[in-house]
């Protein structure tokens, strides 16, 4: 590369932040443009999260920021210097499932899988966020997380299990 392309990638903006992901703590220096859902994919290996319509639309990149769920291609990386995220990487405990994984196994809440890290992680969040007391608040609180296979019945499901509901 050479001329105004790379006098641009020399002068691209980059940052130096901290953050714990999974509960291991990176330092890591990123183009201030870079969002979390890319430093997680690219610089940290945690392809869990997909990459669905990078638009905050679908729900696939979903994963927790300081215990709230958040679409982690909408969020750029160096606005979390210090947080705590985590990602359906972090949430089993070795190899012992968290109880909504299980719950997805034992519905069968899922068909092509592509959705189901966000849907599985949003579920976690819906039920500690309290919002688990009908089949409705559940599709309605789960409502940023699309499945294009139509899974919905089951998902609800699952959480509504996981939550102790069913």
């Amino acid at each position: 590369m050479s001329g105004p392309e790379a006098e641009a990638a020399a002068s691209t903006p980059a940052s130096r932040l901290t953050l714990t992901v999974n509960g291991t703590r990176h330092a890591v220096t990123v183009d201030n443009r870079t969002s979390l859902l890319d430093l997680l994919r690219e610089h940290l290996g945690l392809t869990g999260s997909k990459k669905g319509c990078n638009a905050g639309a679908c729900g696939a990149c979903t994963v927790l920021v300081d215990g709230r769920r958040q679409n982690s291609c909408l969020i750029l990386a160096v606005r979390l210097d210090g947080a705590e995220v985590t990602t359906i990487e972090g949430i089993a405990d070795g190899d012992d499932l968290h109880a909504l994984q299980q719950a997805f196994i034992d519905q069968d809440a899922f068909q092509c899988g592509y959705c189901t890290p966000g849907q599985i992680v949003s579920g976690i969040a819906c039920i500690q966020e309290g919002h688990t007391q009908s089949p409705e608040e559940i599709r309605e609180w789960m409502s940023g997380n699309i499945c294009r296979c139509g899974c919905y019945p089951k998902i609800v499901r699952a959480v509504q299990q996981a939550a102790g509901r069913k």
